[in-house]
C-alpha cells in the first residue's frame, strides 16, 4: 500500500488523519511542520503528502515549494482552515493537486489521498 506524509503542527490533527489512513491500509510517516517534512520527504519518498499550511519553522506553502522543486512529481495536497482561498490558490498554482478542509471527514480524507495516489 501507499506511504503517505501528514504534516500539520497540531499533533491531534496528524495523529487524526494517520489513524483514518492506517484503518484503511496505508502507511504512514508523521512531520510536525514545513522543515521536518523536508527532512522526512527526502528520507523515505512518500507516494502523497498531506501538507498544513500554517505551521512554525516553515508554513506549508514554502514546504510545497521545496518539495516541488526537489521533486516536480510529487503529489500533494494541502490541508487549510477556512478563509485561506488565497493561499490555497497560490498553492495551486505552486503544484498542489488538491486540498482539503480541517476537519476534514474521513472519507474526504480517503477520497484526496486515492486520487493523489492514482
Amino acid at each position: 500500500m501507499a506511504t503517505i506524509l501528514v504534516v500539520d503542527d497540531a499533533a491531534f490533527m496528524r495523529m487524526r488523519m494517520s489513524k483514518i489512513l492506517t484503518e484503511a491500509g496505508y502507511d504512514v510517516i508523521q512531520a510536525e511542520n514545513g522543515l521536518d517534512a523536508l527532512d522526512k520527504y527526502r528520507a523515505h519518498k512518500p507516494d502523497a503528502v498531506l501538507l498544513d499550511i500554517t505551521m512554525p519553522e516553515m508554513d506549508g506553502l514554502t514546504a510545497l515549494k521545496e518539495i516541488k522543486a526537489m521533486d516536480p512529481g510529487a503529489k500533494v495536497a494541502m490541508v487549510t482552515a477556512l478563509g485561506q482561498q488565497q493561499i490555497v490558490l497560490e498553492a495551486v498554482k505552486s503544484g498542489a493537486k488538491d486540498f482539503l478542509v480541517k476537519p476534514a471527514e474521513g472519507d474526504r480524507v480517503l477520497a484526496t489521498v486515492s486520487k493523489l495516489c492514482a
